[in-house]
């Protein structure tokens, strides 16, 4: 991985440039010489952020169907939710 670092000016000048080299890793931009963001590949962003499962998704999971799952039978009524 490859971390490139550039300044307000190169980012607004070249974004190509910034482009292509976040596909080698995270571009640090900075402002004022200080980093103030970071450009990532929406690869690299759905990795670190964990790419969310719908319900559907998950359920149709393969090899699903082998999973045994009794869930435990009770004749209680439900609980009023607390909300305090």
């Amino acid at each position: 991985m490859t971390i490139t670092t550039l300044s307000s000016r190169e980012f607004n000048q070249d974004t190509s440039r910034a482009k292509k080299a976040a596909s080698n890793g995270p571009v640090f931009i900075t402002d004022r010489g200080k980093p103030a963001h970071v450009l990532l590949s929406i690869e690299e962003y759905q990795r670190l952020v964990g790419k969310g499962r719908s319900i559907v998704d998950a359920l149709s999971m393969p090899g699903l169907a082998d999973i045994e799952f009794e869930p435990p039978h009770s004749r209680e009524l439900p609980r009023a939710a607390d909300f305090s």
